[in-house]
């Protein structure tokens, strides 16, 4: 089991790598090494690697009890939930669903602890991956491979951490307060003393933004362009970072900052001009199915995903097909489509994903599971987080929001991921299918929220889009009001549209809970990490 850590993130983070279970990519166990051993020969240096890989697929929680915390199922599961598109039947998710979280909830707490945590390993990794490098255990060149991987993890975890406990870009052009950006290794009471000194006031939105961007863009530069070998001659497809893992990455910061032009340019680096699309680097490509990118989640669609096994998975309390799968099939069924969006008439009946990719339950149909997450006997299913159709969709916003008019290479990176589905020619777009740019961007945000259902990229929509003239989810910005938990009915699901009251009223962007707040364990003993207003 793992270990258990209750203690605030300085001190959390400053263990590297303790556990007596099967770690992900089938790695042999090993005991909180000391610096020196974890990084004595290739071998420990490369289990020391992994070690920050399994600190991102499943953390600590209550009671010393795995989950998925922060990207082994936590941040699909919570940023879903966050938004209100799939709906909570049961009590698990009440508290993120219906936005009643406070500064010692669990599931707002858990994930800053764990991700501050495994961006401590990263650190812990980057300077021993350095020492290992200069004293020629390893060669430079995997030196800077390694602490590519470490800091394209260090970069994801700290947007993570901006996007749900900070104000977006869009506020204030990013002067809106940051979260802390740690990017030094906490190991000792020096170090421990060293972070609590660091004030949050320090950091701003775009400070943060800033040393993401930084970090990718050492990535970039560091990491192979396809998948790398382990030292049993094996072949990581996925499960590992990339260099179009750090572009795809880097597209979706500067999304969130608004910056269209520097989308395009990430993007060019691994789209085409035109179809077929198939990525220069890596080539990574959309699947022929719609069905194609989960299940393994090896195929050249799975830019990056985090690895589940049998032995090694965030357990019935959090495993993504448990949560989200239907209970006729073995799950438990908490978190599930809701009517908000499966009756949304855009969505057409004939979409394929309707069919191959949920379950509706009931007859008349009362409730739809999704099957992106099979595996309900051993939750072996990975946690998909970068699929090539996001880097797809990303371009094609970008491209329509710098278009003077429609924007025919956007209408075509919409339709390369929405063909696959809309197969009639008569429902599929053509530029004259879209009155103005707006009509265009309107289509490629309903695309990311169908396309995307039950992946957790909602609430980063949501977050981003929250003061957009002409996008906000909320006049005003906001969080959108929701079905009521456990509140859906037959008369809800009509793949034509339906009518329906929403029970749980918006929360206005104004309000303090649009934010979550920090743990109350961290401002405790840290006061330098100052709490979000209203907590």
């Amino acid at each position: 089991m793992k270990i258990k850590i209750i203690s605030t993130v300085v001190m959390a983070g400053a263990l590297l790598v303790s556990s007596c279970q099967k770690k992900v990519l089938d790695l042999q166990s090993f005991s909180s090494p000391s610096d020196e051993s974890a990084f004595a020969n290739p071998d420990a240096v490369q289990l020391s690697m992994y070690g920050v890989y399994d600190a991102a697929q499943s953390g600590f929680y209550a009671g010393g009890a795995v989950r998925g915390y922060p990207f082994g199922a936590a941040n699909v599961e919570q940023g879903d939930a966050r938004g209100e598109d799939m709906l909570n039947v049961a009590a698990f998710y009440q508290i993120t669903y219906e936005a009643t979280y406070n500064n010692a909830s669990p599931n707002n707490g858990f994930m800053f602890q764990t991700i501050y945590s495994m961006v401590n390993k990263a650190n812990l990794t980057i300077e021993g991956v350095q020492g290992a490098g200069a004293k020629g255990i390893i060669s430079g060149a995997s030196a800077l491979q390694y602490e590519g991987e470490c800091r394209f993890l260090r970069a994801w975890g700290h947007h993570e951490l901006v996007l749900n406990f900070a104000r977006p870009y869009a506020e204030g052009n990013g002067s809106q307060p940051g979260i802390i950006y740690r990017d030094f290794a906490v190991k000792d009471a020096a170090t421990a003393d060293q972070a609590k000194a660091i004030k949050r006031s320090s950091f701003t939105v775009a400070d943060t933004y800033a040393k993401i961007l930084a970090d990718l863009d050492f990535a970039e530069t560091n990491l192979p362009a396809t998948s790398i070998i382990n030292t049993a001659g094996t072949a990581i497809k996925t499960f590992r970072a990339t260099k179009a893992a750090a572009i795809a990455l880097k597209m979706r910061v500067k999304m969130h900052k608004g910056d269209w032009a520097g989308v395009i340019a990430e993007g060019n680096k691994l789209v085409p001009a035109a179809a077929p699309f198939v990525s220069p680097i890596g080539g990574w490509t959309l699947n022929a199915t719609v069905d194609g990118a989960f299940g393994s989640a090896t195929t050249n669609e799975n830019i990056f995903s985090i690895k589940n096994d049998a032995t090694d998975n965030p357990q019935v309390n959090g495993a993504l097909p448990q949560m989200m799968g239907d209970p006729a099939l073995g799950a438990r069924g908490l978190l599930v489509v809701s009517p908000i969006i499966w009756s949304d008439p855009q969505w057409l009946c004939t979409d394929l994903r309707r069919t191959v990719l949920y379950r509706t339950g009931g007859n008349p149909v009362n409730a739809v599971y999704t099957v992106k997450y099979r595996d309900y006997a051993t939750s072996s299913d990975a946690a998909v987080q970068i699929r090539y159709a996001e880097v797809l969709l990303t371009l094609a916003e970008a491209e329509a929001r710098v278009a003077a008019g429609v924007s025919t290479r956007g209408v075509a990176l919409l339709n390369a991921v929405r063909n696959r589905a809309v197969t009639a020619p008569a429902d599929q777009f053509t530029v004259a299918s879209f009155a103005n740019k707006n009509a265009l961007i309107a289509a490629i945000l309903k695309e990311r929220r169908i396309e995307f259902l039950a992946e957790g990229k909602r609430w980063g929509d949501i977050h981003r889009l929250a003061l957009d003239p002409d996008f906000a989810p909320v006049t005003g910005g906001g969080i959108p009001s929701k079905i009521g938990s456990g509140g859906a009915t037959a008369a809800m699901f009509n793949c034509a549209g339906a009518v329906f009251t929403r029970s749980v009223p918006a929360i206005a962007y104004s309000n303090f809970r649009f934010l979550w707040p920090i743990p109350i364990e961290e401002t405790q003993q840290n006061p330098n990490y100052d709490q979000n207003p209203g907590y």
